[in-house]
Formats: structure tokens, C-alpha cells, sequence
């Protein structure tokens, strides 16, 4: 097939690293958000990414079969059709004022988000030449950054809305204190609204797009026609790279999720200047990052620069643990810079070579994504016993699993 013929379905499937990108980076507008809304402990407010994330173990294998079974179109389709319904769905949790209705929108969300990224990663990847698979899904997830960018300074105008002081509250008799901070979080209504409608559009547009089926090759010698979920466990690389996307996404959670947190104890700011910071800096951060990190990868070898880049993630850990002010703030938004290469290279390492093994490799990458809903409660446990810097030991030891496998651990080794 020619090049022309997968520029416009690259562009279509590349709008979907945007909307999904999006979607997980109002979280850490929602977790203060409603962490206020519902005088909720670090812990608690912790659930909105468990939430989410717990939702890739649960939906990553069953989006294996769908994409296995009717190809990657269907799954795109269906994972769009769940990502507006939860959508719409933060309506009725928003009039029931109820924390746990919020956290089933996010769950029904993240649902339509497991098959979304189980088809678009390996699809992006696999729509072109083989020799250039990681620069293609670093260049569609540079988007994913784009919306680290974008996602918290919209979000922090319409959900992060200036309400009664605390100073106020405090003067309020309890039911009209439940009932001002009730008030205050169904702000989150006409975003989600707004962000269903434009998901519905896409899915409509996908109905009536001719994607190209992408084959993937079978090795030589191999002569099963149908491979199982433990065909694909043989390959050790993919081992390592389950493992490591774990850590690395429950790093990256943990390190957006609460930096609005973290900036208002360990830089003193509110949270209207922080939400800022998480927009401009973060998100510009891991902008940056991901496109330069994708025009080195030309020069450097994905697997060297995603070692090097976890050694200076875990460098800047150490300094936001010890440090105050503006330089606790830049060692935050310098991880985010050096984070942004991990998991697309993550990704694309461990699929690498698999064969009829793609489908189910990808699921199992995907699903690893729980890490973002493991780790953060265990970051927000050590932050409501101790202190919140303390609690970025918990991204430290998870760049540390990112940089073994950018070591030893991606190498791909030919099954007998």
C-alpha cells in the first residue's frame, strides 16, 4: 500500500493520542477538585486515577479479543462509542452529587480508553515501514503531549472555579457548608459535555473511514495460525516491557496527578497558579520532551535514550524530595520533560518482533497500565503519613525499573 494511502488514517488515528491525552490530563484538575468538594484525605482523592487506570486491567485483554477478532476499525469504534458515554455519564453524577458516581463516569471513560490505545498504539506503529516504528508512535503521541499542555489550563478556567473561601465554610453550619462545596463540583458538567460531543463526532467520522486492515507478518517457521495469550508471554522483551509500563505509568500518574498538590505545600502557590504551572510547565515540558526525544531517536538508539532519560528522571526525583520554591517546581516539570519518550519507546520495544503475537503483546502492554492506579494511593498513603515530597520515592523506584529495561531488558531474543 502506498505512503498516501496511510497519511490520512495515520492523522485520524493520531487525533485519538490527542482526545485520549486530554481526557487523563484533566485528572489532576479533578483529584483537588473533588479531593475540596468532598473533604476527601490525599488517599481518597488518590481513587480518581485508580478509577481510571484499573480500568486497563480489566478491559486491556478483552480489547485483545476485539481488535483479534474484528480488527482494529471495530475496536477504534467501540472504544470511542465507551469514551463519550462516560462522558455524558458525569452529568447525572454531577445533579447526584455522589463521589463514587464520579469515579463510575471515570471508570466507563477509561474503558473506552483501554481499547482506544490498545488499537491506536500498535496500529500507528505498524502503519508503515517497520525501520521507523518507534519515531512514528513518538511522532502521534507528541500530540498525547500536546494535550498535557493544553488539558490543565482549560480545565483549571471551567472546573477550578473561584468558590467560598475557606475562611466562609468554616462559618457554615454543615449541611450548607456539604451544600456550597456540592455546588462547586458540579463544574465539571459542561467539560465533560463538550468533550462527549466531540468523541461522538470522531466515532461517526470512523464508521464511514476506509482504514487499511494492517497484516502482521509471521515469523518463519512458525506454523500456528492462531496464536494464544501465552504464545505472546514467550517473548521475554515483552515480559520486561509489561513489568516496566507498570512502574512507568504509575510514575507518570503520580507525578501529574498530584502536582497541583505538591506545588501548593513545596512551592506555597494556590491552585489557580498551579493549574497554570501544570499547563504551561508540564505539559510544555513533556511537549518538548517527546518531540525532541523523537528528532534524537534519529541519532540515539530508543532503548539508550530512554535509559539516559530515567537517569535524569531519577535524579530529579531526589531533588523534588529535598528541595522548596521555584526549584522544587522545575525539578518537577524537568521530570516531565525527561518522562515523555517512556512509554511510547516502552511500547514499541516490546512489541517489536512479535509477529502474530502483536495483538495480544499489546494488550498485555496496556494492561499494565494499572500501574496508574496502584502506585498513586501508595504515593497518596505516604503523603497523608508523612509529607507529600516524601512520597516521590515512589516515581524514584519506578524510573529505576524503566532504566533496567532500557539496559538489558528490551532485547529481543529469538524463540527456538
Amino acid at each position: 500500500m502506498s505512503k498516501n494511502k496511510y497519511l490520512f488514517p495515520f492523522i485520524m488515528i493520531t487525533s485519538l493520542f490527542f482526545m485520549w491525552g486530554f481526557v487523563h490530563n484533566l485528572d489532576p484538575i479533578l483529584i483537588p477538585h473533588l479531593k475540596r468538594s468532598f473533604s476527601l484525605s490525599t488517599l481518597e482523592a488518590s481513587l480518581v486515577d485508580s478509577a481510571v487506570f484499573i480500568a486497563y486491567f480489566v478491559m486491556a485483554l478483552p480489547a485483545g479479543f476485539i481488535m483479534k477478532k474484528y480488527g482494529y476499525k471495530t475496536g477504534i469504534i467501540i472504544g470511542l462509542g465507551l469514551f463519550a458515554i462516560g462522558s455524558f455519564l458525569f452529568i447525572p453524577a454531577a445533579n447526584t452529587q455522589a463521589y463514587v458516581f464520579f469515579l463510575g463516569a471515570l471508570f466507563i471513560i477509561a474503558c473506552g480508553l483501554t481499547i482506544l490505545e490498545t488499537a491506536a498504539n500498535p496500529y500507528a506503529s505498524l502503519l508503515g515501514p517497520p525501520e521507523t516504528a518507534t519515531f512514528r508512535l513518538n511522532f502521534a503521541q507528541s500530540f498525547n503531549g500536546l494535550a498535557a499542555m493544553t488539558a490543565p489550563i482549560i480545565g483549571a478556567k471551567i472546573i477550578l472555579i473561584k468558590g467560598i473561601s475557606d475562611a466562609e465554610l468554616s462559618k457554615m453550619t454543615a449541611s450548607a457548608r456539604e451544600f456550597a462545596l456540592a455546588s462547586e463540583a458540579s463544574s465539571v458538567k459542561t467539560p465533560y459535555l463538550v468533550l462527549g460531543g466531540i468523541i461522538l463526532v470522531i466515532a461517526i467520522i470512523f464508521v464511514f473511514l476506509k482504514l487499511p486492515e494492517i497484516v502482521e507478518t509471521q515469523e518463519p517457521g512458525d506454523k500456528a495460525a492462531d496464536h494464544t495469550l501465552m504464545d505472546a508471554l514467550k517473548h521475554k522483551h515483552l515480559r520486561w516491557a509489561v513489568l516496566t509500563q507498570f512502574f512507568y505509568v504509575g510514575a507518570q500518574v503520580c507525578v501529574f496527578s498530584f502536582f497541583i498538590l505538591y506545588a501548593t505545600k513545596a512551592a506555597e502557590i494556590d491552585q489557580q497558579k498551579a493549574a497554570g504551572y501544570a499547563g504551561i510547565g508540564m505539559g510544555l515540558a513533556f511537549l518538548t520532551g517527546r518531540v525532541l526525544g523523537t528528532f534524537l531517536m534519529k541519532f540515539i538508539k530508543a532503548e539508550r535514550l530512554l535509559a539516559i532519560y530515567a537517569v535524569a528522571s531519577m535524579a530529579l526525583c531526589v531533588v523534588a524530595m529535598v528541595s522548596h520554591g521555584t526549584v522544587a517546581l522545575f525539578a518537577v516539570i524537568g521530570i516531565a520533560f525527561f518522562m515523555s519518550i517512556m512509554f511510547p519507546t516502552i511500547f514499541s520495544l516490546g512489541i517489536k518482533d512479535l509477529g502474530k503475537d502483536t495483538k495480544f503483546g499489546s494488550s498485555l502492554i496496556i494492561m499494565s497500565i494499572v500501574g496508574g492506579a496502584l502506585l498513586p494511593p501508595a504515593m497518596g498513603y505516604i503523603t497523608d503519613l508523612a509529607d507529600i515530597q516524601v512520597g516521590y520515592i515512589v516515581p524514584l523506584i519506578c524510573f529505576a525499573v524503566v532504566f533496567l529495561f532500557g539496559v538489558p531488558g528490551h532485547k529481543v531474543v529469538k524463540r527456538a
